[in-house]
């Protein structure tokens, strides 16, 4: 008889370097890769009865990944945060950590190889738990083995508990609170383009998914930090509608016990807003901002 896999029985796994961490996620996962296919005509023109087109398939586009983590009070996915904002400083370029992702459900184990995580967005719903939501690609995806197979890694030690968090939202524009909070959002988008890997020799003997030609070099083209900040429309803040600045601070903090949890802070003058207004039973405005200064290590800003 066969057996399914089930999504709520998959554990993900994420190996960097020699370790190994067992990062608990909701059931927002999903990974996939396609192959390329190039169809061509085999009409000629002493047979026009040929109407279906041929194909050739010699290539795999980059693997595709998503899944999404609560930030926890005990922050045993704080991996999963340094992945997104933190560089690779053993290469020597402007290239992001690269890591393995393995996904065992109750039947297979699953590879994602050459893993970079390319957006991530932090989710500040009220009376919702803080949550972190990951997009990437990967050089390739492959079943490796069944439930049984063995994983490469030293495995972290985790806590025994786990204990999501409801933020309580404190944001500042120029060091001034943000009256008559509505939300705020959070993004970081990393862009990437994968260094072209298709050769006409390699293409040549390649006969099935195992000696296809996979993607196996990237680079870093730019980076985007940018959110927006609503807030009801009043008497308080009318005067100021329909502005905008390029040198303006920003932070998006959440608070535990009165105490920051989560944390960012540009500099003094690192970001721009525009503001604009919206119409609902309640009219608000919308400061959307942006990074517009690099920073040396976007971790430092970022912090929970």
């Amino acid at each position: 008889m066969s057996e399914y896999n089930f999504l709520r029985q998959s554990q993900l796994h994420i190996v960097y370097g020699s370790n190994r961490y067992n990062v608990k996620i909701t059931p927002d996962l999903s990974f996939n890769q396609t192959f390329a296919e190039d169809a061509y005509s085999v009409k000629t023109l002493h047979d026009q009865t040929k109407m279906f087109q041929g194909t050739s398939i010699t290539k795999a586009n980059p693997a595709n990944f998503s899944f999404s983590i609560h930030l926890t009070e005990e922050k045993d996915e704080s991996i999963v945060l340094d992945l997104l904002t933190d560089y690779d400083t053993s290469t020597g370029e402007q290239l992001l950590k690269s890591f393995d992702l393995y996904i065992v459900s109750n039947e297979s184990t699953f590879k994602l190889e050459g893993c970079i995580i390319t957006q991530g967005e932090f989710n500040f719903a009220k009376d919702s738990p803080l949550l972190l939501s990951v997009s990437g690609q990967a050089k390739k995806l492959e079943r490796v083995g069944d439930d049984n197979y063995s994983l490469p890694g030293t495995l972290q030690s985790a806590s025994a508990t786990r204990t999501p968090t409801k933020p309580l939202l404190d944001v500042e524009v120029d060091g001034t609170d943000v009256p008559n909070l509505v939300s705020a959002t959070l993004s970081v988008q990393n862009n990437i383009q994968w260094t072209p890997y298709e050769t006409l020799q390699n293409s040549l003997s390649v006969t099935s998914a195992s000696n296809a030609m996979y993607p196996s070099d990237y680079s870093l083209t730019d980076r985007v930090l940018s959110g927006n900040i609503t807030q009801f429309f009043s008497s308080s803040n009318s005067s100021s509608a329909q502005t905008f600045d390029t040198s303006a601070r920003i932070a998006v903090k959440t608070l535990v016990d009165n105490s920051t949890f989560f944390n960012f802070t540009s500099g003094a003058s690192d970001c721009m807003f525009t503001k604009r207004t919206g119409q609902g039973e309640v009219f608000t405005q919308t400061f959307d901002y942006r990074l517009v200064n690099s920073p040396t290590d976007l971790g430092t800003l970022i912090t929970y």
